[in-house]
């Protein structure tokens, strides 16, 4: 069992992060803990781990959770094994095996005679035999680091573990594992992760926002659909709202047009009556009074409509305040933009396919590129491109405009400010204040506008590239996304989901996400050997 107590962190620059979080994992449980980017959830993880202090609060459990971050760059001076914290028990069996049978030795295999059995079980069960543990992780690539930490499950036997983003850099065989070994398990987990598949093998949601901690008991679709209901309902309070808020502004209306009409009528009557002046002054001011005090009154309740409406608009979620809007891509579907046959690609004497490959893509189609890491996708997006050509086969491409999107989003350019980025793709002569609209819908207000490109976050780089794209006079022929969803949490994969699918042209994508391709409607498929 894992419990936080009043669990509060607060930056060094006295922001709090979040504040008297109280929750209990429970033995055996496995929960998914979501969360916008920035809300906190790898801090909290960090915080459960020990390795980092809360300002405030208490982490209670009786076993020490192996945690597996996000990030390994840290760990690039060590050795496997030293990361894997194993160094010292390998070193002590080595010793021992070569006659050192000392106490210093004994304390420190502390029985664990298995230890190297395990280690190479776990490297095999992961592909990862040809490692040896006396390699440094600096010269691992980001899906062999999380392998590697992945096999010391294995190897440590946790009763509870903690994994930030576990599937980011894994291949789908990768993946395919990492889901076996989270159905198999007996171990406590909590794992943050944008990967919806691995997600829906969770037993229960543990949303974290400004509010504190929200428990959905069951897994992601689950989940899911709760916040579709809830936004529904949402939707209905806005719409009762705003129903509200135009009739009591009607009968705000009413109401003084009747007092102005009755007060016009009075004043008809006391000149007909021959009043004095000083009393017709006392009579009008009265009427005015009582005129101000009407409107003070529809005022304070349409005032008090209105900020219960921006209450509610504010809980919306970002995805139903922006606004996409591409334009169609010229080409009519069906227009052959790529023919390759036969084509190959190498350095030196080996080739990077087994067999030569036959790419025919058509305009208005949305296809995946599959293979393992290694394969040659990079490759072939580059050859699609005319980056490069191919050593063997032949390649035709139609004139098309086409936009590539890696997972740094390197269109964006970090010397440019948000506003500068957004006038750079303008090619339709938009004014000023156009863009600026256009930069509002996609959730970029005026506090945004000079900021610079390097200060965004993954998903802020994404909207801004999604808004540039709008504004561009016309929408791409072929758009090529590479693991686009990698550095997204969940609601901004959402955000690019729900653009992608706004757009007609055709689509090509490198991933490993299934529950993002099967969401943009991939359907087909080129395997690489």
């Amino acid at each position: 069992m894992l419990i936080l107590q009043n669990l509060s962190y607060i930056h060094p620059n006295k922001d709090v992060l979040f504040d008297k979080l109280n929750v209990t994992f429970n033995r055996q449980q496995k929960i998914a803990l979501i969360g916008n980017n920035g809300i906190g959830k790898s801090t909290l993880l960090k915080i459960m781990a020990g390795t980092l202090a809360p300002a405030t609060g208490l982490v209670k459990t009786e076993h020490t959770p192996y945690y597996i971050p996000q990030l390994f760059g840290q760990f690039n001076d060590y050795s496997i094994a030293q990361a894997l914290c194993i160094e010292d028990k390998l070193n002590a069996l080595k010793a021992i095996e070569n006659g050192e049978v000392s106490e210093a030795n004994l304390n420190a295999l502390d029985d664990d005679w298995t230890i190297e059995e395990r280690c190479q079980e776990a490297l095999t069960h992961w592909n990862l035999e040809d490692l040896d543990l006396t390699q440094s992780m600096g010269n691992l690539s980001g899906g062999q680091k999380t392998k590697v930490f992945l096999a010391g499950i294995s190897i440590h036997q946790p009763e509870i573990i903690l994994l930030d983003e576990p599937s980011n850099h894994l291949d789908t065989q990768g993946r395919r594992i990492l889901y076996d070994f989270i159905q198999t398990t007996n171990s406590t987990l909590v794992v943050v992760s944008h990967d919806r598949k691995l997600l829906n093998l969770l037993d229960a949601v543990y949303e974290l926002s400004k509010r504190g901690i929200t428990v959905y008991g069951g897994n992601y679709d689950f989940y899911a659909e709760q916040k579709r209901i809830e936004s529904a309902a949402l939707d209905q309070d806005i719409q009762s709202k705003e129903k509200a808020l135009r009739k009591a502004k009607e009968v705000a209306r009413e109401t003084l047009e009747r007092q102005q009409k009755l007060d016009a009528r009075g004043r008809k009557k006391q000149e007909k009556a021959g009043m004095p002046t000083i009393v017709m002054k006392t009579l009008k001011n009265n009427a005015e009074k009582s005129s101000a005090r009407i409107k003070d009154i529809h005022a304070e309740k349409t005032g008090g409509i209105t900020q219960e409406l921006t209450e509610l608009r504010k809980a919306l979620p970002d995805i139903d305040k922006m606004k996409f809007g591409f334009d169609a891509s010229a080409l009519h579907k069906g227009k052959i933009l790529i023919d390759a046959k036969n084509i190959n690609f190498g350095y030196g004497q080996k080739m990077l396919w087994a067999e030569p490959l036959n790419v025919l893509l058509a305009s208005g189609e949305r296809v995946a590129i599959r293979g393992l890491n290694g394969s040659g996708k990079t490759t072939l997006i580059k050859i699609i491109l005319g980056e490069i050509e191919p050593l063997v086969g032949s390649i035709q491409r139609a004139a098309t405009k086409a936009v590539y999107i890696d997972q740094d989003y390197s269109l964006i350019d970090n010397r440019l400010s948000v506003y500068e980025q957004a006038q750079k793709f303008n090619t339709s002569a938009l004014q000023e204040h156009d863009i600026k609209i256009r930069l509002s819908r996609f959730l970029f207000g005026k506090d945004d506008w000079d900021k610079s490109g390097s200060a965004l976050s993954g998903g802020e780089k994404m909207r801004l590239m999604l808004c540039c794209l709008t504004i561009g006079n016309q929408a791409p022929d072929l758009i090529i996304l590479d693991e686009p969803t990698n550095n997204l949490d969940i609601q901004n994969i959402e955000i690019l989901t729900a653009a992608i699918n706004d757009y007609q042209g055709t689509l090509l994508v490198i991933s490993h996400d299934a529950y993002f391709l099967e969401q943009v409607g991939v359907v087909q498929g080129i395997d690489l050997r």
